[in-house]
């Protein structure tokens, strides 16, 4: 596994972006809580030149926002079928299937893990994702799992000392 060619990051939202918690009021309004050191880290991924993507099965119109907030152009949430979703974004931004990474928690995250080329679980990601993953963070989901992730990643690629030095 080429970790130095990895540069498309997706990322799953509920239990990886968030906690996995859905908070609902009685107006029928749900609320999620997103780390700010995984906002940043998606930032710092994409002036390291990565394209960052959210693949999320949940239709969630606060993802599209902050997403966009972040400069992320890849976005589909509401899908279903996560493997088809992987390829239709690998598609969408010409790239294969071995310069992907894919982060995810649960069940339905395990076909498109299994056909990216850096499949990564949340620390909080149920067993099954877990032994399907080439690499298990030590941080949860929603608590900078997703920071840790690509600051794992720079550091393969040799350029994290470099992004991150606008911030010493």
């Amino acid at each position: 596994m080429n970790l130095q060619s990895i540069d498309l990051l997706i990322l799953d939202v509920d239990g990886v972006l968030t906690d996995g918690s859905v908070t609902a009021s009685a107006e029928g309004e749900s609320g999620q809580t997103v780390s700010v050191q995984d906002g940043l880290a998606v930032k710092l991924w994409q002036r390291a030149g990565g394209i960052a993507s959210i693949l999320s099965g949940r239709p969630n119109e606060h993802v599209a926002t902050r997403a966009r907030e972040l400069g992320v152009e890849h976005i589909l949430t509401g899908v279903d079928d996560k493997a088809a979703g992987l390829s239709e974004l690998l598609r969408s931004t010409g790239r294969e299937p071995a310069t992907a990474a894919y982060v995810g928690d649960d069940l339905p995250d395990l076909q498109a893990m299994a056909a990216c080329g850096f499949p990564v679980a949340v620390a909080n990601a149920v067993p099954a994702v877990k032994r399907a993953a080439a690499y298990v963070t030590r941080r949860a989901g929603g608590e900078g799992a997703v920071a840790e992730v690509v600051e794992y990643l720079l550091r393969k690629k040799d350029c994290w000392s470099t992004v991150a030095a606008s911030y010493r």
